[in-house]
């Protein structure tokens, strides 16, 4: 992987505490500075510091839902993807009030604060029982730990922690891309460097707070698992401020992507009866009824007015032309939402003792994945990218949407991994009669789960750069910020699909004498079944998405739109 250059001399030492200040008091006007890496190398710190403060509370969160809040395993999974859904589709928000109002500087400040408020105010949400007396470590009947105030006291903590990074992870990313110049060659190769190295970032992110706060909140204290990520998320906020002076600010021009878009569906609605002769023969033959947009409705002269202008269809027509690639991939949305509900679950049935007296926490296994992506990730580039490059001439080695189908592809396999070891879990538990003993560990090493994590964790190298990448690059250049929020919706939508899904399964599977799949005691269940489905769902997605990706045009280089 390339290896990001180094600030000069008189840059590594950390700006002083009154150019932070300057930065905050100076908010109204974004930054100047020449960008590059050395401005990217601030903001991936920032990445890294807002994915361990995000994971630190989704990672864990199914346990604590079922646990001192004392929900069902079925609610409390639909409870997290319900949350991490409104956690993914807000930067669409986000999005619009940065490219139409604020800025994308301004509202990752903004944005950014509120996340910290947020986390503080969940971490001391779990120390109100312990304030009226009630003891909910040693508590075996974990349901009276919370009142119903306290209990919407939490939830209200949790979706402003949501509204917080709903602002700042559409905005951070595409403001670290912004750093590089897409129309020079050489910065157009180091911003697709910027992607791999952003996500390298993130993962060791997510793979240090999976260690630690899964541990500590599983081991010792909710409040201090919870603390410690707000504390991480006002040193995030810290270390954006003070590369502040070396910043390339790219800001929009202060009208709304979606208003602007939208007109143009107006304005072709409007003129639907017009015919074809009508229209403009210099604008592009892809979805030509949005040409239409061109004319003033019910005009019959060619030499009339316009209502849009060209390249405000064509922005219109880009942004459609994505549509397709955005909904064949909210399967694999679905398959990834499962690592932080059922796998953790499925986790915490097996011995996950890895040393005398020392167990590993459920939740923790998911810093396998992130390990995974940490050690794939220069592989990738140093390795698979150079051999990929030999055979296609593609400088990246293969295109963005082959990644993404790649990274499907090894997500199904992740699903028939996870149903094959699921069924050998409940065989184990019968063998030894524990099917009605659901607390006790079933005699299976927690590595048998090492497979479908492992898949996961390289499918994500795959897909989800390949997400970030394809958004980014493909929306028009005004959007950015619109661009990742739409790439971040398909993992919103995914996990509210994930809600539904469950919800409609646990409603047709449980009742009259039948047992759930999702059943509390796991030992009955049939998470397996769940596998199975959703390894069928991703080979019809992936079958889907090759269809539309053969046909999908990139845009050009330099292009605006």
């Amino acid at each position: 992987m390339a290896t990001p250059p180094q600030p000069d001399d008189d840059l590594k030492t950390p700006l002083l505490q009154n150019d932070v200040e300057a930065a905050v008091l100076d908010y109204k006007h974004p930054p100047t500075g020449s960008g590059g890496w050395r401005s990217a190398i601030f903001i991936i710190g920032v990445g890294c510091t807002e994915r361990f403060a995000f994971y630190g509370v989704s990672s864990n969160l199914v346990t604590f839902l079922s646990g001192p809040l004392g929900e069902s395993t079925a609610t409390a999974a639909e409870n997290v993807n319900t949350w991490s859904g409104t956690a993914s589709l807000l930067p669409l928000l986000g999005a619009v009030v940065a490219d139409s109002f604020l800025g994308r500087y301004r509202t990752i400040v903004f944005s950014s604060l509120l996340y910290i408020l947020g986390l503080g105010l969940l971490s001391f949400s779990t120390k109100l029982p312990s304030l009226t007396g009630s003891d909910c470590e040693n508590s075996s009947q974990l349901t009276s730990c919370y009142s119903q105030l306290q209990v919407i006291f939490f939830y209200f903590s949790l979706y402003l922690v949501a509204v917080g990074q709903g602002g700042n992870k559409p905005c951070i990313q595409a403001f670290g891309a912004d750093q590089f110049d897409g129309q020079d060659p050489v910065e157009s190769k180091a911003k697709s460097s910027f992607f791999n190295w952003w996500y390298f970032g993130i993962c060791s992110g997510s793979l240090c707070t999976r260690l630690v706060s899964s541990y500590i909140q599983d081991n010792f204290s909710w409040v201090l698992g919870f603390g410690i990520p707000c504390i991480m998320m006002a040193l995030g906020l810290f270390v954006f401020l003070s590369g502040s002076r070396t910043y390339s600010s790219v800001e929009g021009d202060g009208k709304s992507p979606y208003a602007r878009i939208g007109r143009v569906f107006v304005a072709a609605l409007k003129n639907s009866r017009t015919t074809p002769s009508d229209l403009p023969h210099q604008s592009s033959e892809k979805f030509k009824f949005l040409n239409k947009a061109l004319l003033v409705p019910n005009s019959e002269s060619k030499g009339c007015s316009k209502v849009c202008t060209e390249s405000e269809v064509e922005e219109a027509k880009v942004v459609l032309g994505l549509c397709p690639i955005w909904c064949t991939c909210l399967v694999y949305a679905i398959v990834l939402a499962q690592m932080s509900t059922f796998f953790t679950k499925q986790g915490a049935t097996l011995d996950r003792e890895i040393a005398a007296g020392f167990e590993i926490p459920a939740a923790s296994l998911q810093s396998f994945t992130s390990l995974i992506i940490i050690l794939f990730i220069p592989v990738y580039e140093r390795i698979f990218v150079p051999m990929a490059s030999a055979f296609s001439g593609n400088p990246t080695g293969i295109t963005t949407l082959q990644r993404i189908g790649t990274g499907i592809f090894l997500a199904a396999l992740s699903m028939i991994a996870a149903a094959v070891v699921e069924f050998k879990r409940l065989e184990t538990a019968q063998e030894y009669a524990l099917v009605d003993m659901p607390h006790v560990t079933i005699p299976m090493g927690v590595w048998w789960l090492i497979p479908q994590y492992l898949l996961i964790g390289v499918s994500d190298v795959f897909a989800m750069v390949g997400l970030q990448e394809f958004f980014y690059d493909q929306v028009p250049n005004e959007l950015r910020s619109v661009g990742v929020a739409l790439y971040l919706s398909i993992f919103g939508v995914g996990n509210f699909l994930s809600s539904f899904l469950i919800s409609a399964i646990e409603e047709a599977t449980s009742g009259e004498g039948r047992v759930s799949w999702f059943s509390n005691n796991l030992n009955r269940a049939h998470l397996d079944y769940f596998y199975w489905l959703l390894a069928g769902l991703s080979v019809v997605e992936l079958a889907v998405f090759t269809y539309f990706a053969k046909s999908y045009r990139y845009k050009k280089r330099g292009s605006r739109v």
